[in-house]
């Protein structure tokens, strides 16, 4: 079966994920996710690639589950199948090496939502619009809001649960959804600059970053003091970080091992 996940070659350090499948609004379907789940895998283990980049084809990035795959499965055990692959897609994207990034245009709602939410970065157009509207067809968006309300605050995360209402781009850059919001026309070249500016940077150093922030936003602050510390100390015995100290000292760019 042919695979509507696509993995497209920026350049070197950076690619995309482009889920190709507009006549569903690019559903996350139980092939979508399996192969969505492949592609973010193959990409992180790749010691190449720096930063992936996910978007959707067609008319927006994803409406979520398709719910007439999901009106097929009618049994307990595989809705719990579909349920707990989308929430290991997530956790890939948290748990990954890598930073990635949503660039999101048209509508990401529901578990579209919540693939947005869980990108490390978030970049939309100004008409893109943002729901988890389960509640208007008697499906509260439970693992939707795991991802969406550790981005948002809580009154914010309830009215969009409660009421299934959708919100614009400018609203959800207020609220801490997505970063920025920019024309259709600047989305790309903002996205990419971006994903360049990080990709400059050593991808050791970004790793025990990003692995670091997440983990210690579970912890009380006592514990993510001293988790942080011992992740600092580790930074600092990589050669990466004693080149950057180096480098900053004798005012020239860093050469990065990656080590």
């Amino acid at each position: 079966m042919v695979s509507n996940i696509k993995i497209i070659k920026i350049n070197s350090e950076i690619s995309s994920i482009l889920i190709n499948e507009p006549k569903t609004y690019n559903s996350l379907s139980l092939k979508n996710l399996t192969d969505l789940l492949k592609a973010l895998k193959k990409l992180d283990a790749d010691n190449n690639v720096k930063v992936i980049i996910i978007e959707g084809a067609g008319k927006g990035f994803s409406a979520g589950h398709n719910l007439k795959e999901v009106r097929r499965l009618k049994k307990k055990d595989k809705y719990q199948k579909l349920f707990n692959l989308c929430s290991k897609v997530m956790l890939q994207i948290v748990e990954g090496r890598k930073p990635v990034i949503a660039k999101v245009h048209g509508a990401a709602f529901a578990a579209g939502c919540q693939l947005v939410a869980s990108c490390d970065l978030a970049y939309s157009t100004k008409d893109a619009l943002f729901a988890t509207p389960g509640v208007n067809i008697g499906l509260f968006c439970s693992t939707p809001m795991v991802a969406v309300s550790r981005k948002i605050n809580r009154k914010p995360m309830m009215k969009m649960l409660l009421t299934g209402e959708p919100i614009k781009a400018n609203y959800a850059k207020e609220i801490g959804l997505i970063n920025e919001c920019f024309s259709k026309q600047r989305l790309k070249k903002e996205v990419l600059n971006i994903a360049k500016k990080i990709a400059s940077k050593s991808n050791l150093t970004i790793k025990i970053g990003k692995q670091t922030f997440y983990k210690q936003l579970e912890m009380p602050l006592r514990k993510a003091y001293a988790h942080t510390s011992k992740m600092m100390t580790v930074n600092m015995m990589a050669m990466d970080a004693k080149e950057g100290i180096s480098a900053f000292l004798e005012k020239r760019k860093p050469v990065w091992k990656n080590k």
